[in-house]
């Protein structure tokens, strides 16, 4: 790809990378109980997906020092979101879990932004909606090889 047309792609994912995130992130917001973080969702909706996880992929996951995700973690369990299960075979490692309560809250939390982000999709075709996810996940699965 030519360097001038790289570079006019560049700055225009930028512009909307920029855009819809800040914008979701202050919807998400909205639509969140007034005790819970938009970081703390983030962490309940990536445990519900993949059941249990330790702080330290969480932290890499998220991209933060493991002091950030101690902070979250902590004020997760403290509202009984989130649970610490000791592995049976090496009880140095200890694995964080959603509790029932941490379940129902990223169930509800669930529908309300499925009907939030549904708003912004459906004005799309099909093909449109699968070209877009499937260019983004390119671009996701890219990063997590790099």
């Amino acid at each position: 790809m030519e360097q001038a047309m790289l570079k006019d792609i560049i700055d225009r994912y930028e512009a909307a990378h920029f855009l819809v995130n800040r914008r979701l992130n202050a919807m998400f917001r909205e639509l969140m109980p007034e005790d819970l973080t938009v970081d703390q969702l983030s962490t309940l909706r990536y445990l519900q997906l993949h059941n249990r996880s330790t702080s330290s992929e969480l932290a890499d996951i998220f991209c933060v020092g493991k002091s950030s995700i101690t902070a979250i973690v902590t004020r997760l369990f403290d509202k009984n979101l989130i649970q610490r299960l000791p592995d049976e075979k090496d009880r140095r490692v200890i694995y964080l879990a959603l509790t029932e309560e941490g379940r129902q809250i990223c169930d509800h939390m669930n529908d309300k932004i499925d009907v939030l982000l549904a708003k912004y999709i459906e004005p799309f075709s099909e093909q449109e909606a699968i070209g877009f996810i499937e260019t983004f996940e390119k671009l996701a699965k890219g990063m997590m090889q790099s």
